[in-house]
């Protein structure tokens, strides 16, 4: 096994990660030329760098909430510590798949079968995905996250051929067909981490944890500290109690 860093330099991810960005074409030579093992580039480089949305997701939605459509609601700690390992488990569980999936297709488009060249050129190619979670730190601002996911399909299309060998006249069907599995890949991802979450929402008057959802001009609702009672706010700022019986008393 290769034990050398990544790079040459002080911060490998760093050198890396502006690299692919800043300067892709040049970057994915100097990747094709490489031979990281999957688990090196997993460990020193997509792990650190997947933490970045979920962490940013669950500050920003502490600190300013979600809100559409006139509706607002900001989760619980709980409720939020939880959707943010849940999420990143699966971001780093996604990045394997969808190499999985690359490596599996990139012979049938003139490519070679070569997993852990596959790992590399999904792993960097999603640095812009990952770099850019950092916008979740403003909930409202998430839409741009889209971009930088676009980016990040861009760099695949940019490494296919290096790293890959895929035939230069394949390569667009190659990054589409690609990308159709991935993002049936984050359906599945999305729908898994959605059905660990959601029960940590009801569950949460019973862990005593405060909640709180304003619908903009039609009022809002809030639960009281220990989860008992609902309170429920017209837009006239007319007050309703409502008991909230817990199911298991």
């Amino acid at each position: 096994m290769n034990d050398t860093p990544l790079q040459s330099g002080t911060s490998p991810l760093v050198t890396r990660a502006k690299g692919i960005l800043m300067a892709p074409a040049a970057e994915w030579q100097t990747i094709a030329t490489e031979n990281d093992s999957p688990k090196q580039v997993f460990l020193r480089y997509v792990v650190p760098l997947a933490a970045i949305g979920p962490v940013a997701a669950f500050i920003g939605g502490q600190v300013f909430g979600y809100g559409a459509l006139g509706f607002s609601y900001r989760p619980s700690l709980m409720t939020g510590i939880t959707t943010m390992i849940t999420g990143y488990v699966m971001a780093l569980v996604s990045v394997w798949l969808v190499a999985f999936v690359a490596n599996f297709l990139s012979p049938k488009f003139g490519g070679k079968d070569d997993f852990p060249a596959a790992f590399r050129l999904v792993a960097y190619s999603m640095t812009a995905s990952m770099v850019g979670g950092i916008v979740g730190l403003i909930p409202a601002l998430a839409i741009i996250g889209l971009l930088f996911a676009i980016y990040s399909l861009y760099l695949f299309y940019k490494g296919a051929v290096p790293v890959m060998g895929v035939a230069t006249d394949k390569v667009p069907v190659f990054t589409i067909v690609t990308v159709v599995a991935a993002f049936v890949i984050s359906l599945i991802a999305g729908a898994i981490s959605t059905a660990i979450t959601a029960p940590s929402l009801i569950a949460a008057a019973d862990a005593q944890d405060q909640m709180s959802m304003d619908m903009g001009g039609l009022g809002s609702m809030q639960t009281n500290e220990d989860g008992t009672t609902m309170t429920i706010t017209g837009p006239d700022g007319e007050k309703v109690n409502i008991r909230v019986e817990n199911p298991n008393d």
